[in-house]
């Protein structure tokens, strides 16, 4: 490996890894905002306003990033596609902010763990991808734990289930309709900026809106959602540019693990053994999955 290879990938692993630490503790950026009266809705609302301003201004000060985007605008069949990846990326954030709000961090963190595993089974569904007999047994694993949960853990993982298909069918559509980093999330903001600002409007007409009567932390956290959604996502992408998807697939791992720690910790949510048991079943399909993707990688 040459010098520049060698700097070039320590710099996407440094980009992975803080992508992926940002996700991580990400559950911390709100936990202000437990126990406010802004629900996940209105916290959603502003969320996509905020990026949306955001991505705007980053996208003027790029001129490759601005044709970009002007190109796919004109093409309807990437209007199509971007209309509903912006609906699964809603459909995500909705699901995350209820989880975190409601103190349901664990299954956040469930439902990243599952995340690759079902992204395997869509890329089977829809793509007729081959599967090998370790990610066979790795979807089946995350099968039988979420049975497991759902029978014996108390409830069916709902949250969980929505945020791991959500983001993999999402991640699908993504790779079907092939867009950089930064032009693609403004597009898929831009779709959503209409609904936010209709959903504000209705809470504001109602007399509903508690966004200015929030207390300064909460409120400046509410702001800088944008800047906190954006910049793991510009890390992801100049990680992809660097170092290899299947190093990125194993380091994945980190945030819903990190996740995991903190609805014990900073959140105090209640963890039965018999949780504790269902999601082992999870986590045994995790570790075959990355055990054959660095099987794969060696070969």
């Amino acid at each position: 490996m040459n010098t520049t290879h060698s700097t070039e990938y320590r710099r996407g692993l440094y980009c992975v890894i803080g992508c992926y630490l940002i996700w991580g503790f990400f559950p911390l950026y709100w936990l202000p905002l437990v126990g406010q009266l802004i629900g996940a809705g209105q916290l959603m609302a502003h969320r996509i306003v905020w990026a949306s301003l955001l991505a705007i201004g980053t996208v003027a000060c790029s001129p490759s990033a601005r044709t970009q985007l002007a190109q796919a605008i004109k093409s309807r069949q990437t209007l199509t596609a971007f209309a509903l990846c912006s609906t699964l990326l809603a459909t995500n954030w909705l699901l995350y902010l209820a989880a975190i709000t409601q103190r349901q961090v664990l299954q956040a963190s469930l439902g990243y763990f599952i995340a690759p595993l079902a992204s395997i089974f869509c890329g089977r569904l829809f793509l007729r991808e081959a599967l090998r007999p370790l990610q066979i047994g790795a979807i089946l694993l995350a099968i039988v734990g979420v049975v497991w949960l759902s029978a014996w853990g108390g409830q069916m993982p709902w949250i969980a289930l929505g945020l791991g298909v959500s983001w993999s069918i999402y991640g699908l559509l993504r790779k079907l309709a092939p867009l950089p980093a930064l032009p693609g999330f403004t597009l898929e903001t831009l779709m959503l900026l209409p609904f936010a600002l209709l959903y504000l409007g209705w809470h504001y007409w109602h007399g509903s809106l508690v966004f200015t009567q929030l207390p300064p932390l909460p409120l400046a956290i509410v702001i800088g959602s944008g800047a906190a959604t954006m910049i793991p996502l510009l890390l992801f992408a100049a990680a992809a540019q660097r170092i290899r998807l299947t190093t990125i697939g194993i380091l994945q791992y980190l945030s819903p693990s990190l996740q995991f720690l903190l609805g014990l910790t900073a959140f105090h949510e209640p963890f039965s053994r018999m949780q504790f048991a269902g999601y082992l079943w999870v986590w045994a399909g995790v570790a075959l999955f990355v055990w054959g993707a660095r099987k794969k990688q060696a070969t």
